[in-house]
């Protein structure tokens, strides 16, 4: 967000709803629209706006005719900015939140260690952003709004789905009545609560935690920094732990621990809250209560997140607790997995069985953020005797002894899971050389680059399309390697060739017109990437690595690339073609 530009309240904004095309008496379709995304929080959106950019049409219904009430998601980490990079909202998020990266851990009224997520320089985000949900919400809408080909339908509740053999149908209730919405696809973005869930007689399965949370956004100035500040057992709330978070607009959320027993009504009426703030900051602070909220959570996923044609992401696929921030992050990072391949299933790039392994892939990262958010709530809330012994050692410990701080768990941080089994991944024999640097399945990571275009960053030229990036200039290919990369890049699958060099950019682009050539002055890509002189990697629409050489291989980067987009058998051959002798960096 610019310096100039004025803060919508977008608490308040309420959206029209709109008779459609399907309502008119007489109307004949041409055929069902490709995609229907049910649900307008940030998973659906961002799954909308990142099919429209693909060029893939949706149409995007929601049941309600606003936006959320309340601050609710509010840590959203670099993996998921760089996804709004991509989506063409991440300057504003960053812009209005609130960053961080140091948090703190407290025992009582005595810190016992403090950490920090991103310790180097060098990326463009931030490890952290604090944002109120509703912003984000408003962000994205924003951004689908202005894009045509997506349309987006308020007061629009499904509230039956048949599935056919090429097709969805969805039941439409609206204020004018019901109609007949079908679609290819569905993606189910419905919530935790998710009605298409139900209507399909799924479930989701998991551990419900016996216990509640207080949430308390608080208005106030204070003197406090952007830090995660958490307690265990402090004085001012005894036997119960406390987080504190800085949000934009003054608002600071606070969490309270308050046990099973605590009646969540109660809890929620000011009289009950405002002593407990004010336990924490003071009798005298000058605040006011913006939103309270009391919580029980669970970490539960559905056993599969595809059934047929609909497809299930976010919470209504899986859910956590929020220890880590793990809720809003994995749900967005579902939404990046799943467009680029519904893109490229639709626009006949791949199969329908590509749609499998956003399936397999976004499980497996479901499945990961679950076991680190039982771990978190385990130790915030022990449940046996033994437990709680062993929390209160280790936090007593951790004071004076480095070892016992790794076992201290105030909610391990959101991170992007790597996904090393894929089945789109094309395994390597050069592995052992390239150590623990870019895995496969592993989210790319930024680094400043200099380029003729004003784009400074790496990500900033990744995603969208299968990239080849190749750490040496143009220059560096034999005639017959570059002319085979061009008519590859000629194929069906999209595929863009960037080049990372520290010679001169100029010099560089001439030697392959049209050339995405980024200097690397900072030897920081390289650095990041492992890369020597020839080094490659496949690199995935979702910024994600699926192969990587140590020379330029262009039969090895075709036959990953069919891999990558479900267009070869698992069974293919993945051994190496003879790579190019490795061109110099300089």
């Amino acid at each position: 967000m610019s310096s100039t530009e004025v803060d919508i309240d977008y608490q308040k904004q309420t959206y029209a709803y709109v008779p459609c095309a399907e309502q008119q008496a007489g109307h004949q379709a041409e055929g069902p629209h490709p995609v229907i995304v049910v649900g307008a929080g940030p998973v659906g959106l961002a799954t909308a706006i990142d099919l429209a950019r693909h060029g893939v049409p949706v149409v995007l219904v929601d049941d309600d005719c606003t936006l959320s009430t309340g601050s609710r998601a509010i840590c959203f980490a670099k993996r998921t900015l760089d996804i709004f990079d991509r989506l063409g909202c991440g300057d504003r998020m960053v812009d209005k939140g609130v960053r961080w990266h140091v948090g703190k851990v407290f025992l009582q009224d005595r810190q016992i260690y403090a950490f920090d997520l991103l310790p180097e320089a060098g990326h463009q985000r931030p490890a952290f952003i604090n944002l109120q949900q509703y912003y984000v919400e408003g962000y994205l809408l924003d951004c689908a709004r202005a894009m045509p080909n997506i349309d987006i339908r308020w007061k629009s509740r499904a509230v039956a789905v048949a599935q056919h053999p090429d097709h969805v149908a969805l039941t439409i209730e609206t204020p004018d009545g019901c109609y007949t919405l079908c679609g290819r696809y569905v993606v189910a973005a419905d919530g935790s609560r998710s009605p298409l869930r139900k209507m399909l007689g799924q479930e989701s399965h998991g551990h419900t935690f016996r216990d509640r949370f207080l949430i308390a956004d608080v208005k106030m100035e204070a003197p406090f920094p952007a830090e995660r500040w958490f307690w265990f057992d402090p004085p001012f709330h005894p036997n119960q732990s406390v987080l504190l978070h800085r949000q934009p607009d003054n608002v600071w959320r606070i969490d309270f621990q308050l046990g099973w027993d605590a009646d969540p009504v109660a809890e929620k009426a000011p009289e009950r809250v405002i002593p407990r703030v004010q336990a924490l900051l003071g009798p005298d602070a000058k605040f006011e209560l913006e939103w309270v909220s009391v919580y029980t959570f669970a970490c539960v996923r559905m056993d599969s997140f595809r059934h047929g044609r609909v497809l299930f992401t976010g919470d209504a696929a899986h859910g956590v607790s929020p220890f880590g921030a793990r809720g809003a992050n994995s749900g967005v990072q579902d939404a990046e997995n799943l467009a680029w391949k519904l893109a490229y299933v639709l626009q006949g790039k791949a199969p329908d069985s590509l749609l499998d392994t956003y399936a397999s892939e976004r499980e497996f990262a479901a499945d990961e953020n679950i076991r680190n958010s039982t771990r978190a709530t385990d130790f915030i809330t022990p449940k046996s005797a033994v437990s709680r012994v062993f929390r209160d050692a280790v936090l007593t410990l951790a004071r004076d002894h480095a070892f016992a701080r790794q076992l201290v768990n105030s909610g391990r941080l959101s991170v992007p899971a790597v996904l090393h089994d894929s089945a789109l991944n094309t395994g390597d024999a050069a592995a052992a050389a390239f150590g623990g640097a870019m895995a496969l399945g592993a989210a790319c990571v930024d680094a400043p680059v200099a380029d003729a275009a004003g784009k400074p960053w790496l990500l900033q030229h990744l995603g969208d399309e299968f990239v080849a990036l190749v750490f040496g200039p143009p220059a560096g290919l034999d005639a017959a390697q570059a002319e085979a990369l061009r008519v590859l890049q000629q194929g069906g699958i999209p595929l863009r060739v960037v080049f990372v060099t520290d010679a001169a950019i100029s010099a560089s682009a001439q030697a392959w017109p049209g050339a995405t050539v980024l200097r690397d002055a900072e030897g920081l890509a390289a650095n990041r990437y492992d890369a020597r002189a020839g080094t490659c990697y496949l690199i995935r629409p979702d910024q994600h690595v699926c192969a990587r050489w140590r020379g330029v291989d262009v039969a090895g980067i075709a036959v990953a690339l069919a891999r990558a987009t479900g267009n070869a058998p698992a069974s293919a051959s993945l051994a190496p073609s003879a790579p190019v002798p490795a061109p110099a960096l300089a």
